[in-house]
């Protein structure tokens, strides 16, 4: 019901979105097949495309959640294009997350779009926009990793605000001025030692859970960071 409210140019996918896909597919199919006379390269682009990929599904979901549940200003934001040139925080949300990636971290994407909280009725609401984004990542990683648990071959933090509508009132209010910073803080954290080492550890048992070797991930690693 409530898709009748935005308008048919309001859905319609973004060019930017899909030169990215196309960018992705290339290089990973390049990769794939051996194609590339410099796998590596090919191996930077595709590493580096999938997760823009996978951050504009994640926010979409965010938004689309949001647009079922009450909040029809969404598609007048340009959310639901998957334009990752749309998001409010493009520092926190693109350029931060990309340049972790690329030092050999996990992209941990900030806040990227703006929802009306007003507009939406009941916790489970609140708290169900929260968790599409996180869920969007766990079956975009599932479908990444479908090569390595098929057999065809011979890492996702849960959001605060998942938990934001059943705090008190109080506890929302201390906290609210540290949420931007929320995503430096993460960052932060995963430079200490005893904290990466627990982080990598957690991340290495979901890829052998999915089918990927420690050596597996750190040829891919290799590849990656060709320079």
């Amino acid at each position: 019901m409530t898709t009748a409210t935005t308008r048919h140019s309001d859905r319609r996918i973004s060019p930017v979105f899909l030169g990215i896909v196309a960018v992705t597919a290339v290089t990973g199919w390049a990769t794939w097949t051996g194609f590339a006379e410099r796998t590596d390269i090919a191996v930077f682009l595709f590493v580096t495309g999938a997760w823009i990929v996978s951050l504009c599904l994640h926010e979409y979901a965010h938004a689309r959640t949001a647009l079922h549940s009450g909040d029809i200003s969404i598609g007048a934001k340009g959310y639901l294009t998957l334009n990752p040139l749309a998001y409010t925080h493009a520092l926190l949300s693109i350029v931060l997350p990309v340049i972790f990636v690329i030092m050999g971290g996990i992209g941990l994407p900030g806040g990227a779009v703006f929802i009306e909280r007003d507009r939406i009725r009941g916790r489970w609401r609140h708290s169900l926009i929260s968790a599409a984004g996180p869920l969007t990542n766990v079956l975009f990683a599932i479908a990444c990793t479908a090569p390595f648990w098929l057999d065809a071959l011979d890492g996702v933090p849960l959001e605060f605000r998942i938990i934001e509508p059943w705090l008190s009132h109080d506890v929302k209010r201390q906290i609210e001025p540290f949420a931007p910073f929320g995503l430096l803080f993460v960052f932060a954290l995963l430079w200490v030692p005893q904290v990466n080492g627990v982080f990598f550890d957690l991340v290495h048992s979901v890829l052998n859970g999915l089918g990927v070797s420690e050596a597996e991930a750190s040829i891919g690693w290799s590849l990656y960071r060709f320079w």
